[in-house]
């Protein structure tokens, strides 16, 4: 394996976007085992900084990143851009808004 770090979509089974209220979006990043939720969280490849620059917004904008062990996984809630439904919003679902973390470099240690 090369020094290039991977994408998290090479490591996440589950990548997914969804409303969490008209004022908010939350992604869920689910593992199929502990050995690539562990590879992620230990690279710290899901913090306020790296969510803030996949999506070009200020930390600030982030209400919370959760990781769930027991999951294998990993909960991101952002502040919506836009109020859901309102003028110039494009994803009232919010079922569309988690590409940019896929491409969430991993740096393995």
């Amino acid at each position: 394996m090369s020094g290039q770090p991977q994408k998290l979509r090479e490591l996440a089974k589950i990548v997914r976007s969804k409303n969490a209220g008209p004022f908010r979006l939350t992604f869920d990043i689910l593992f199929a085992d502990r050995k690539a939720f562990e590879v992620v969280r230990d690279a710290r490849a899901i913090t306020r900084e790296a969510v803030a620059r996949a999506y070009k917004i200020r930390e600030d904008q982030i209400s919370s990143i959760y990781e769930i062990p027991t999951g294998n996984a990993f909960k991101v809630t952002l502040h919506r851009p836009v109020v859901q439904g309102a003028m110039g919003e494009t994803d009232v679902y919010g079922c569309q808004q988690h590409v940019p973390l896929l491409d969430l470099p991993v740096a393995r240690g």
